[in-house]
């Protein structure tokens, strides 16, 4: 073989070298973009059954472990919308008027005392909306799914709601719900499996949860908040 062919031959080496190189480069980006991107997808989804759930509370004063119960109220459940008219002037408020005080003199139909604090054009009337419209009005929810973890296959969110008591001795409704890695991960390939692996790892290292999750059933509660947040 000649010195001309050797170096083609080199040269063609060279290429494909640099050509294996980029796509493994091209790959780690594009596997952190899908599982990047299935994150995301998690999250909304996680912050939809957040809103869920304190909607459930604000009604009946503790959060909801049954899903069937939980998407039911989704569908057909309704929110309190106070309608507004009028503001307290600083004037009104010095002389110890407060919203509620102001509606409840309202609300009396005593025209005097309407007249005698000045609340002739002071309206606090509370109407009822429905809940899916208010919370999910955009295209494409389906309060059905919400129970799923997308990206994986079937599997639902884990979800707790019970009573916790503080270090002060009070009581306080709390809620967990739960996506691992295992499940919204899976189907990635050995990659996929290799992170899962290494982030339950982690996790277990820290004594962190191995996967997305909002709210805290244990001690640790942190008003719904997401542990990415």
């Amino acid at each position: 073989m000649n010195k001309k062919l050797i170096n083609v031959f080199l040269g063609l080496c060279v290429v494909g070298l640099l050509f294996i190189t980029w796509r493994s480069i091209r790959d780690t980006e594009d596997f952190g973009a899908e599982v990047t991107a299935r994150e995301n997808v998690v999250k909304s989804r996680l912050m939809e059954i957040r809103s869920a759930e304190e909607a459930y509370k604000a009604q009946f004063g503790e959060y909801c472990a049954d899903w069937s119960v939980l998407i039911n109220f989704v569908k057909t459940g309704r929110l309190p919308v106070v309608m507004k008219q009028g503001v307290l002037s600083d004037k009104q408020m010095d002389s110890g008027l407060t919203e509620s005080k102001a509606a409840e003199i309202v609300n009396s139909g005593d025209q005097a005392a309407i007249i005698a604090n000045g609340l002739q054009d002071f309206r606090r009337d509370t109407v009822w909306v429905s809940l899916i419209d208010s919370l999910y009005n955009y295209e494409g929810f389906v309060a059905d799914s919400l129970r799923f973890i997308p990206f994986a296959e079937g599997d639902t969110f884990e979800i707790f709601a019970c009573p916790n008591t503080t270090r002060s001795g009070s009581i306080i409704q709390v809620m967990e719900c739960n996506a691992p890695d295992s499940c919204f991960l899976k189907g990635m390939g050995k990659q996929g499996d290799r992170l899962i692996y290494n982030r339950a790892e982690e996790a277990d290292a820290k004594g962190a949860y191995p996967g997305l999750k909002i709210g805290d059933a244990g001690n640790n509660w942190n008003n719904n908040a997401g542990n990415w947040e």
